[in-house]
């Protein structure tokens, strides 16, 4: 928000969607909870976005307007308004309504309407942190490694769509792994890693509800770092399992570390690996990850 810029009405809110990643599912969980704001009296505005960085764009415009912000959809939708909106005085509501929803989830967003159209009705701005991610701002995760490969295959899966797309995609991504040797740099401390993969958390969840950083929190400051080590790949497969109840980090082949500068590069320079920030895939490794203190004013419990 722009010096100057009118502070957020509580009463006014412009909803981002965007039609071209589950749109359909995005309106469908939109039109209750607008029609319930509406009923009380608040003004609502429905932006559909052309894609990401057009959506960003409607973000930033709603809120230099004094706009509170609904981002409707998935981590990748609420991440890049979310991340549109980081470092300034706006408000950014979630609308969760996505196959994930995992940065809800960490907030404890509630999904039904009523219940959520109070939250937005009614609730105060909670400070929560962000990560600049190779100088962009998201606020779930930054990962590389076999999740990251497993989304670029997703991605590039034409005749699935889905979660069915993503399991596919995992399940090829693992089978052909080939474990990486990591320099992960934290705080400026040096660690070599050779393993699957390297995920710097400021939500404790990632990839449709796996608890990967059980003890993140989203307002402490720190990034959790979760290294997974090297392993048999039948023994990778029982950790994936596990992740959904978070208690992967109970083996000696998972190791967290903390630390508000995260730095993920490979050790060997004639390999490439992607790496994932709220289910988007920016670009390749290296990657700096640093915290974003108290960086965006989001409505939750």
């Amino acid at each position: 928000m722009t010096a100057g810029a009118p502070s957020p009405d509580r009463r006014a809110f412009t909803a981002i969607v965007n039609p071209a990643a589950g749109g359909s599912a995005s309106a469908a969980a939109l039109v209750p909870v607008a029609r319930l704001l509406r009923e009380a009296g608040a003004q609502v505005v429905v932006e559909y976005s052309r894609d990401l960085e057009h959506a960003a764009a409607l973000a930033r415009a709603a809120a230099d307007a004094g706009r509170v912000v609904l981002g409707v959809g998935g981590d990748g939708m609420v991440g890049c308004v979310g991340g549109a909106l980081a470092g300034t005085r706006a408000v950014l509501g979630i609308v969760p309504a996505g196959r994930g929803n995992d940065f809800a989830r960490q907030l404890g967003i509630p999904s039904q309407p009523d219940a959520l159209a109070r939250l937005l009705l009614e609730g105060e701005p909670r400070p929560v942190d962000a990560i600049d991610a190779n100088g962009t701002p998201v606020l779930g995760s930054v990962y590389a490694g076999v999740d990251a490969v497993a989304n670029d295959n997703a991605n590039k899966t034409r005749l699935l769509r889905g979660s069915a797309a993503y399991y596919i995609g995992a399940l090829r991504a693992v089978l052909a792994w080939r474990h990486a040797d990591y320099v992960i740099t934290v705080d400026g401390r040096e660690h070599r890693r050779t393993g699957y993969t390297v995920v710097a958390a400021n939500s404790g969840w990632y990839g449709f509800g796996r608890h990967i950083a059980p003890d993140a929190r989203v307002d402490d400051g720190l990034l959790d770092v979760v290294i997974i080590k090297r392993a048999p790949k039948l023994l990778f497969f029982t950790v994936m399992r596990e992740l959904e109840r978070g208690a992967h980090v109970r083996r000696p082949q998972v190791e967290v570390l903390r630390g508000r500068k995260v730095r993920i590069e490979l050790a060997d320079p004639g390999r490439t690996l992607p790496y994932g920030a709220d289910g988007e895939l920016p670009g390749t490794l290296p990657v700096t990850a640093a915290v974003m203190p108290a960086a965006l004013r989001v409505l939750a419990p």
